[in-house]
Order: C-alpha cells, then structure tokens, then sequence
C-alpha cells in the first residue's frame, strides 16, 4: 500500500506545465498537468492539497526542420530566451474518485535578440506577471480501493485569458530610436483565448517497487487570432500582412508522456520520453496568425522524496529531437510565391523542474 500511494505522488507530482524548451510558443497554461495533485492516499475521501512547480529553461539552439542552424551561434546571431515560470496549485478531494483543482502560474521571462533591435546591438525585453489560470475536475474512472494495480483517470478543463498577451518592452530600431510595442510571443504572459483542456492520467503496478505511468494532455483554442500585432511597436509589412503573420495566433497545444518509476524507501525514481508539439493546425477554428509550430522528444529523469505529508521532486528533462514544423503562414508564403517557406525556432538543450506538494488537511 505505501508503494502504491507513493507511486500515485510520483505519477501526479510530476506535473509540469506545458511549456516547451524554446521560441516555439507553448506556455505555461494554469498548471496544465500531468495528473492532479490529489492523490495522497487512495482511500481519500477528502482533503486540501498544494502543489508548487517551478521550472527553467534556456533556448538559444535554432532548429529548420530538424536541422539545427549552428552558424547561429557561431555567428552570435541567435535568440537567448531565459523562461522560468512557478505553477501554484490547489487541488481539493471531494472523494476516492472525484476531485477539482485550480492551478495559477507566475511567470518571468527574458530575450535577447539583434533582430528585433536594428540589427546592430544586442538588446534584451521582458515579461513578467500571472499567466493563464486553469480550472479542471479530474475522476478515477474505476474505484481505487479496489483497483490497486491498474487505473485510468480522466480530467476535463477550462483554460482561462488571464495572462497578459499584449505585454510591452522597449525595442531599439537600426538608428537607435526606442519604440515600445508587444514583446515576442514566445514570452507573451497569456496567448490570449479561453480555451478547453482534456488529459488522461494511467498508472499500472508491475511489482512492489516498479510501476508503468502514463500521460496525456490537450489544450484547444478555438480563438484564431489574438490581434497582437507582431511588428514590435511598428507598421507590418505588407507581405507580414499577406501571409497572415501581422497578428499572433492562439495555438493549440498537447503533452504526451510515458515511463516507469522505481521505488525504494522514500524515495521514487522515475524515467520516460516527454513529447511536446504546438500543431500546424487547431482541432478547432482557424490556423492562421503568426505562430512557431514544432516539437520536441525529451528524455526525462527525475526523482521524488516523500514525507510524511509532503513530497519534494526535481526532474530534468533532455532533448534528444527537435523539429520546427511549417505554419499555415510558411504554407501561404510557399503558395504565393512558390518558392518553399519555413521558418526557424529556439530550443533549449533541457529544462529543470523542481518542485512540491503537501497536504494541508
């Protein structure tokens, strides 16, 4: 029974927002999790629980396809985006099988760029503040009193437009003028729609101290644009326009991860693949809009200490394939112009996650 709770805690306890290692625009979505934080004990019937994720990455790696763009770097001409974010949580039991969270996302970005500043010097914009709040309710879709070794849980969820996504720095244009306008998506604090979530949640004990988890998440947007301009306190270019890249879009995005966990007294020690992707096209509504769709295959090592009431974890995981997909708009510069488009994006190497959940009552 102890393997068992602490393997729940390792599955939820590594929940970490939806947030990919780069330029491409996945961001911190309320705590879009990999299972609540709910599951102390499975014969809860109820209880209070906090959860704190915190997370950070360095992007500076240029990806075309799966091509990294290497004379980037050499060239000191690649964007640097330094993200950290803190995911607070709370998730009330209602009972064994019901519970509801609400998870709210602090975060602080930084980027450092040439482009977006004349061309000439090197200068940095910032954001910081609350990103997009999430509410969702999650249930066991079997008893877990009574299925001990197998069981799947399923949460639905509302993503809420409470990050800022119009946030504004200062920019440097090539006569040294200073403008001010919307700072890049990437580090917008919101991506500005009110979108739907849906994650499934699975755990499978093998032994008294192995145990398989799996994860799955979604957030769609039906919102196409956000109406950001994307010209950095200037006038959109006339092919900006006629692509479609003038304004931001409001993408989609999904999480998948799977591994197994190893326990041995208090402490959990996990390890899978993370898979992370802003799609070309939305489930729902329009794909047109600036936007950075990608993806990325990480391997994910991490490792959980439990107390009595409380759990402390860290993991890190490592990219082992990146891939900046063609967006809608790269498609309707290929067609206008018929020449092959595709844009580029930052990655990081890796990310660190560390992070805790305690029960409060």
């Amino acid at each position: 029974m102890k393997y068992f709770i602490v393997l729940l805690i390792a599955l939820s306890c590594t929940y970490q927002q939806v947030h990919s290692q780069g330029c491409v625009a996945i961001r911190g979505a309320g705590g879009a999790s990999c299972g609540p934080l709910n599951q102390m004990s499975h014969i809860d019937t109820s209880g209070l629980f906090f959860s704190a994720n915190t997370r950070y990455f360095k992007s500076f790696r240029h990806f075309v396809g799966t091509e990294e763009q290497k004379q980037r770097v050499a060239q000191g001409t690649e964007v640097i985006n330094h993200a950290f974010s803190m995911d607070l949580g709370i998730t009330k039991i209602i009972n064994k099988r019901w519970s509801m969270s609400v998870y709210v996302p602090i975060i602080a970005n930084s980027r450092s760029s040439l482009y977006e500043h004349g061309g000439t010097a090197r200068h940095e914009t910032h954001s910081f503040g609350l990103g997009d709040i999430r509410l969702a309710g999650y249930v066991w879709l079997t008893d877990p009193s009574r299925f001990r070794r197998f069981n799947l849980q399923a949460g639905l969820g509302i993503k809420l437009a409470t990050g800022d996504y119009r946030y504004t720095d200062r920019f440097y244009t090539s006569t040294g003028t200073r403008v001010v306008g919307p700072v890049d998506q990437s580090i917008q604090l919101g991506d500005g729609g009110t979108g739907v979530t849906a994650e499934l949640n699975l755990y499978h004990r093998l032994s008294p101290r192995t145990g398989l988890y799996g994860n799955f998440y979604y957030l769609i947007n039906p919102r196409e644009q956000n109406g950001v301009s994307t010209a950095r306190g200037g006038t959109p270019a006339a092919t900006a326009v006629a692509y479609t890249t003038d304004v931001m879009s409001v993408p989609d995005q999904y999480l998948i991860r799977a591994g197994m966990n190893y326990h041995l007294g208090n402490w959990t020690v996990s390890g899978g693949l993370r898979f992370e992707c802003i799609p070309v096209n939305d489930l729902f509504g329009g794909s047109e809009g600036f936007r950075r769709p990608g993806r990325i295959l990480t391997v994910e090592p991490g490792i959980t200490y439990m107390f009595r009431k409380m759990n402390l974890y860290a993991y890190v995981p490592v990219a082992v394939m990146r891939d900046r997909t063609q967006s809608v708009p790269d498609q309707i510069r290929t067609n206008l112009t018929g020449v092959y488009a595709k844009g580029d994006a930052a990655f990081a190497d890796y990310s660190v996650n560390i992070g805790l959940s305690m029960r409060l009552h």
